[in-house]
């Protein structure tokens, strides 16, 4: 690889993302905007598993980052969603020496260390190698702030995983807003996963670096809290969201020839739901049928990407609706046809409807979603949330009727509050695409970081 320029010294990042698609995805896309920025200043190695290498490595990237692999941690892709408790033990013990070893083999060598605060191994590896390293986190700045006051608090009073839950009333840094909300992510979480997860949080203190894939507008307060706790430097680099390859499908660059978008450009504006319930944990086949049947019966027009079950749902859906196995979701959610998006809430898609100005259905199922969900609905105003039961693996959690019922009202785009939301979603829109153009708070810190890794590498 040549690189022209100024004569520098090219900076060398080393990204390690957590083997799972709503990592990989933002770590790749922040991967890509660093390099659209730092044309011929950087080069970037991706580290991904040799599974994952079958599943993104024809795919397009720029000439700046190049795809290295280490063994697979399990089997299967299957074993991840029957044993995820398993799953992410092994990642955090499975991955680290392949790792180690890769990096004494790595040419020229690494200036900085890119790690996703989930692997919680990244940053031990590059103290004890005297690497900077920048500890990346893929979801809110304020559900890591849930965590890391859980996390001291835990450590403060003690207390193990089977006692946390009755000691969670008034936990010094976390609002009541959001108490709810941390109290059904612990209920919902296995105790040992949930350890993992807080010791991941312990570990990120001890980066040189904390970046966060948000907003500094959407999330200041908890942001300039954080900054205030902590001594090393938090840079909120934007979404983390595939927006540069947006930009060249709409400048002609791309095949066209996806049905779904040509369904689309047949829709009237916001006309269409999109429904995506996330690609890891979803709801149950059971639940998908309620949906899909309640949507036949509001005559709604509606695009549902429903995974495996794709093929299954195709036949029960109507001549509203379209149900597909996989789309490109950033260029789906803006475009004109789409009216609202009913998601599980995860971070990379609340990320994507902001930019794309669409108002949120919210359906949290598992983890962040929760307090997601929560953001959305009563701190953004852009969103309203369905109410559920607890999830069960053959139990309908929300009724035909009582779905139809709410979509209805959602879709409604004459209707006082329908009003509202879609205009707070596009203020919530310039907000963001201010934020990550020229002068915006996204590129400065974008920018700042990289100044601060090129200094420290050279």
């Amino acid at each position: 690889m040549s690189f022209s320029g100024d004569g520098d010294k090219v900076c060398h990042v080393l990204a390690m993302p957590f083997p799972g698609r709503g990592h990989i995805n933002p770590m790749l896309s922040f991967c890509k905007i660093l390099a659209s920025r730092r044309p011929n200043q950087v080069l970037i190695t991706f580290v991904i598993t040799e599974e994952w290498l079958g599943y993104i490595g024809a795919d397009p990237k720029p000439e700046a980052i190049r795809f290295v692999t280490i063994p697979n941690v399990i089997p299967s892709e299957r074993e991840k969603v029957d044993n995820f408790p398993g799953f992410y033990e092994a990642v955090m013990t499975k991955m680290e020496a392949p790792f180690e070893r890769l990096l004494d083999e790595l040419v020229p060598p690494v200036d900085v260390i890119v790690g996703d605060v989930e692997l919680r191994w990244p940053v031990a590896v590059a103290n004890r190698r005297n690497i900077p390293v920048a500890a990346f986190w893929t979801m809110s700045a304020s559900f890591y702030s849930m965590l890391h006051h859980l996390d001291v608090f835990s450590r403060d009073q003690h207390l193990t995983m089977d006692s946390l839950g009755e000691k969670t009333e008034n936990i010094p840094g976390i609002s009541s807003l959001y108490m709810e909300d941390l109290l059904t992510v612990l209920r919902k979480t296995d105790d040992h996963a949930m350890q993992l997860a807080l010791e991941c949080i312990y570990m990120a203190s001890k980066a040189n670096y904390l970046l966060f894939t948000t907003v500094q507008e959407l999330e200041s307060k908890t942001i300039d809290t954080l900054k205030d706790i902590f001594s090393f430097p938090i840079y909120p680099i934007g979404p983390a969201i595939p927006y540069l390859e947006l930009e060249e499908n709409t400048s002609g660059n791309t095949d066209q020839s996806h049905d779904y978008i040509k369904w689309l450009d047949s829709q009237p504006d916001e006309s269409v739901l999109y429904i995506s319930l996330g690609s890891f944990l979803s709801v149950s086949n059971a639940q998908m049928d309620e949906i899909v049947e309640a949507l036949n019966n509001t005559g709604i027009r509606y695009l549902y990407v429903a995974r495996g079950e794709a093929l299954r749902l195709k036949d029960k859906s109507g001549d509203k609706g379209m149900v597909i196995p996989w789309c490109d979701q950033l260029r789906v959610l803006s475009h004109y046809s789409i009216g609202g998006f009913w998601s599980h809430c995860g971070w990379n898609s609340t990320l994507e409807t902001v930019f794309a100005g669409v108002p949120i259905f919210t359906f949290p199922l598992f983890l962040d979603q929760f307090p997601n969900s929560s953001q959305m609905v009563d701190e953004w105003k852009n969103g309203w949330k369905i109410e559920v039961s607890p999830l069960s693996e053959n139990e309908v959690n929300l009724a035909k009727e009582d779905i139809e019922m709410l979509v209805k009202r959602f879709m409604d785009l004459e209707s006082q509050e329908g009003k509202k939301i879609r205009n707070r979603a596009r203020e919530l829109k310039v907000m963001c695409r201010k934020a990550i153009g020229k002068g915006g708070s996204s590129a400065n810190n974008l920018d700042a970081f990289f100044n601060e890794i090129s200094f420290q590498g050279h």
